[in-house]
């Protein structure tokens, strides 16, 4: 757990610090899209298509691994 959370703020600082560096140079996020023919909007458009496609699918997964998992779990030797 402590590796995922120190990786995580690494990223975030290396992030902050980008963003800066791309700021001071009077970059925007909406010129960076701009320039890969990309919109903000299409960006959430995208998002939201690819959120409607995996939850259906994650839930019609669930259904087969959750109760296999609970089975593999209940047979499990115990640990001592």
């Amino acid at each position: 757990m402590f590796h995922i959370l120190s990786m995580s703020i690494k990223i975030a600082l290396a992030s902050l610090l980008c963003g800066a560096l791309l700021s001071a140079f009077d970059m925007s996020a909406a010129e960076m899209l701009a320039k890969v023919g990309m919109t903000p909007e299409h960006i959430a458009e995208l998002a939201q298509k690819a959120i409607a496609w995996a939850l259906p699918n994650m839930v019609l997964g669930s259904m087969i691994i959750i109760p296999l998992w609970a089975i593999a779990y209940m047979l499990r030797p115990p640990r001592g």
